[in-house]
């Protein structure tokens, strides 16, 4: 079968040719019509020990043997993935998509929305809240913002480096002020404080490191700060007196259980069926993978898909 293979660590995946995986007890083999690349694919899964070669791990859609039209995570059994004609999949990892849910918002509302979705729901936003999502112009940002809409916030505010990406979730409405990171420390949180009306309630980080530290001077007593990315850096020179009164969480959604995860994608299917979410994407072919794995690298501000068969 065709794979996108991935040879070393760091290196650029290649396609090459690969032997099918066989059925094996406890597991689903499947043929993929559509794979997903994210942020975690690229930079953190193979930071891990995986063993090489192996296929781009990734999420997917694609057909069970018995013909099942199935959703599968990035828990595919190794060597295998979603890059690939086939992959194998522990059966409590596979879940049946439902007829009138596309390939690409099944996709959508896996590893990414769920990452959006819990630790809004932790944070308990109360309506008129203020909100800022911090790293909002990525995929899970784009999302935690049309839920923290939905949620009742009265103020969301996007905070990110990408100006021009910022610029259109304002214009779509996803965000009612954003706010253009990479300036000093000290500039920075004073942007985010004037962005603020009078300090955060909630905020939402993606991106760990000084970002985050700026972020908590501009919130108020009682803020909830829900921590799930480290792209800016997983250390930070914390003063305690910045989370006085405050709660800082961080939160590994993808430590839950397969039952777990699967009634929270079932629940954001249903939410998707009576709220519009939009998430930008770019579509490839597996032939693609080279083209779409440095387009992650470089953070591409949309989800990365590409079309098997």
């Amino acid at each position: 079968m065709k794979a996108a293979i991935i040879v070393s660590k760091g290196a650029t995946p290649v396609i090459q040719k690969l032997e099918p995986p066989q059925p094996q007890q406890g597991c689903v083999l499947i043929d993929v019509d559509t794979a997903g690349l994210g942020g975690w694919d690229v930079l953190g899964a193979y930071r891990l020990g995986v063993e090489f070669p192996c296929v781009i791990r990734g999420e997917g859609v694609g057909r069970a043997q018995d013909g099942r039209r199935v959703y599968f995570g990035e828990r595919s059994v190794r060597p295998y993935g979603a890059w690939a004609e086939k992959t194998l999949v522990p059966e409590d990892e596979v879940w049946d998509v439902p007829d009138d849910i596309d390939d690409i918002t099944a996709i959508n509302m896996g590893i990414a929305a769920t990452g959006a979705w819990i630790p809004l729901e932790k944070a308990n936003i109360q309506a008129g809240e203020n909100i800022l999502i911090l790293g909002a112009t990525g995929v899970l940002g784009q999302m935690a913002l049309q839920f923290a809409r939905h949620m009742g916030a009265g103020h969301i505010v996007a905070a990110a480096r990408n100006e021009e990406s910022l610029k259109q979730l304002k214009k779509r409405n996803f965000a009612d002020e954003i706010v253009t990171l990479g300036g000093e420390p000290t500039e920075d949180q004073a942007k985010l404080k004037d962005a603020s009306k009078g300090g955060f309630d909630v905020v939402l980080d993606l991106v760990c490191g000084q970002p985050m530290l700026n972020a908590l001077k501009a919130t108020r007593q009682g803020a909830r700060i829900h921590t799930i990315g480290t792209g800016a850096g997983r250390q930070v020179n914390l003063d305690m007196a910045d989370l006085l009164f405050r709660t800082l969480t961080c939160i590994g959604t993808g430590q839950r259980s397969a039952q777990d995860r699967h009634q929270i994608w079932k629940n954001l299917l249903q939410y998707t069926r009576d709220n519009k979410i939009v998430v930008d994407h770019h579509l490839f072919t597996l032939n693609d993978a080279p083209e779409a794995w440095d387009m992650q690298l470089n953070s591409p501000h949309a989800k990365i898909l590409a079309k098997v068969f």
